[in-house]
């Protein structure tokens, strides 16, 4: 992995996208992310 670019919203939002895929929305599950959550999710994403 090169690069992380955070981008800001408004409204609570927190997504993850790795290369335009949809890893992660606290938006669809309702929930925030639990600690160390999300480096497997985007780990996968690279990998696949």
């Amino acid at each position: 992995m090169a690069e992380w670019t955070l981008i800001p919203s408004g409204g609570g939002v927190f997504e993850v996208k790795v290369n335009d895929e949809l890893v992660f929305s606290k938006r669809e599950l309702k929930r925030h992310a639990k600690p160390g959550e999300i480096y497997p999710l985007v780990k996968e994403a690279l990998a696949g």
